[in-house]
């Protein structure tokens, strides 16, 4: 059995070496992993800023639009008013000309209008 414990005393492992005490001006400073959680928490917030300044500008862009439509309607409207008062502007320009056509057919067949003195009334009131 000698042999067995030699083994086993052999492999023992070194006593390690004692440490120093540490003191207060030796303490290890904060490491890269705070720094890293910065840098998470920074980069964040920049994708956060980066989509916010995004949809803000789809928002303008709807908001530009909505106003170009009702800006149209409005102006198509007004298109519908204005070709409506046409078509009664033309309509007495036509029944204008309509009058002077039946004129002149009656001048023309020997008609001439009665003169304004020889005008009279009739009442047809009395009994």
């Amino acid at each position: 059995m000698s042999a067995v414990a030699d083994w086993f005393t052999e492999a023992a492992p070194a006593p390690a070496p004692a440490r120093r005490p540490r003191t207060a001006a030796a303490k290890p400073k904060p490491r890269a992993r705070v720094r890293r959680r910065q840098r998470r928490l920074t980069g964040g917030i920049a994708w956060i800023a980066a989509f916010a300044v995004l949809l803000a500008g789809v928002v303008a862009v709807n908001v530009a639009v909505l106003r170009a439509n009702v800006a149209v309607n409005r102006l198509d409207q007004q298109q519908l008013q204005l070709q409506a008062q046409n078509a009664a502007l033309a309509s007495q320009v036509s029944s204008a000309n309509a009058s002077i056509r039946i004129e002149q057919a009656a001048r023309h067949f020997g008609l001439v209008p009665a003169p304004a003195t020889d005008t009279s009334y009739l009442d047809l009131n009395r009994k």
